[in-house]
């Protein structure tokens, strides 16, 4: 059966026709004028994006490489910093922080929880040395958003920085930088920015930028305030990837043009359609009370290969998901609706899924769980999530 391919994973994620227009433009050089225009159109509209009045860098790297940026930019080796651990991408924090030479307390957090804030607030008042807390928006390994706003507030006051990996949050689910007194938040090009992998995106608060002045830099190719300098006259310290920076310069245009509060409220309404849609069809969302706004995780039936759901979801019928992590391989699946995803896309995911559990055995063909999650979805616009007006309705 020929099946329309769709990409619902945490990242890549689909390429609006205006993103692939502007990536297949003409090159041009990274030192002239006609590109420091581009780049001055892009530092306005990220800063909107990011909530911050400061520059935004881009980095020619993934969204690793700007978490490896942040540690090297900002400690020195022997600092000590906690690490909020609860997945596979709080484990990648500790794993940087580690090869920066820092000493670091693990936060350890139940994998499918949020973390505490007043456990974050106990650790600091435990170890007044603690120089940072570095800590997910959304840890995409298991589905989970922790309360950044909730930590920040407990931080107020402390010399330890707030360092986010905002990768699959950014153009997601609201974390405005300077509003909730982030230090430093960072971003990938592959998730809610709708551009293909190899650009990431780098802010810092003015505390964080003195801290980044009196750092001696970690390595040569992540030299922060040389970034800065250089984006403040339009260009990048490196080869700048010219074609991503066109890219991105449409897709911001894109997340804009209705204003994030109507983005907000899409990825809300996907959400609620994934949710209720899983629990429909007889299935437990992983994460519980703090989920993520651009991915759902749900955990599969005992006995059930998730290895083989995924596979016939994607051969069978065109949806490719993403599966678990470490501990979580091959008993979770994870379902990607941020970016440029609506609700048809969200509603194939979860067909694919129910076919893919018949085909694998253990389980019974759900009724009526596409209505339910669509229910879930118009229900979801009407409301809003508390943060946006309702009806704000975007159709990507």
């Amino acid at each position: 059966m020929l099946n329309k391919t769709r990409l619902l994973t945490p990242g890549p994620t689909p390429l609006p026709e205006r993103v692939r227009l502007a990536l297949a433009r003409d090159m041009i050089h990274h030192r002239k004028g006609e590109f420091s225009a581009i780049m001055g159109r892009v530092q306005e509209k990220l800063r909107r994006l990011f909530g911050t009045e400061g520059p935004v860098l881009p980095l020619s790297c993934s969204g690793t490489g700007a978490m490896t940026a942040a540690v090297y930019s900002l400690f020195d080796p022997g600092d000590r910093v906690l690490v909020v651990e609860g997945g596979k991408f709080g484990e990648r924090w500790r794993s940087i922080a580690a090869s920066r030479g820092l000493e670091v307390t693990s936060l350890q957090v139940p994998w499918g929880e949020a973390v505490r804030p007043e456990d974050v607030a106990a650790a600091l008042e435990a170890d007044p040395a603690l120089r940072g807390v570095l800590i997910q928006s959304c840890e995409t390994s298991t589905g989970v958003l922790h309360p950044v706003r909730e930590v920040a507030e407990r931080m107020a006051g402390r010399e330890a920085l707030l360092v986010v990996d905002g990768i699959s949050a950014v153009g997601i689910s609201p974390c405005p930088m300077d509003d909730w007194k982030i230090d430093c938040l960072l971003t990938g090009s592959q998730k809610g920015l709708m551009l293909p992998p190899g650009l990431a995106l780098l802010a810092l608060s003015p505390r964080a930028w003195k801290r980044a002045e009196a750092t001696r830099p970690g390595c040569f190719y992540f030299d922060l305030p040389r970034e800065r300098d250089n984006v403040l006259k339009g260009q990048t310290l490196f080869t700048t990837p010219v074609n991503l920076i066109v890219g991105l310069d449409a897709s911001l245009d894109i997340l804009l043009e209705n204003g994030l509060e109507a983005v907000y409220a899409k990825q809300w309404a996907l959400t609620m359609l994934v949710r209720a849609g899983a629990r429909a069809m007889g299935l437990a969302p992983f994460a519980g009370e703090h989920f993520a706004w651009g991915l759902t995780s749900v955990l599969l039936p005992e006995g059930v290969p998730g290895g083989e759901v995924l596979r016939v979801a994607h051969t069978d019928y065109g949806v490719c998901m993403a599966g678990g992590q470490d501990r979580l391989k091959g008993r979770i699946v994870r379902i990607g609706h941020m970016g440029w995803v609506d609700w048809a896309d969200a509603l194939a995911g979860l067909y694919a899924l129910d076919r893919g559990l018949m085909a694998t055995g253990g389980y019974s063909a759900a009724r009526d769980y596409l209505e339910t999650a669509m229910a879930a979805y118009r229900a979801a616009l009407e409301t809003g999530p508390g943060i946006v007006p309702p009806r704000a309705e975007v159709r990507s």
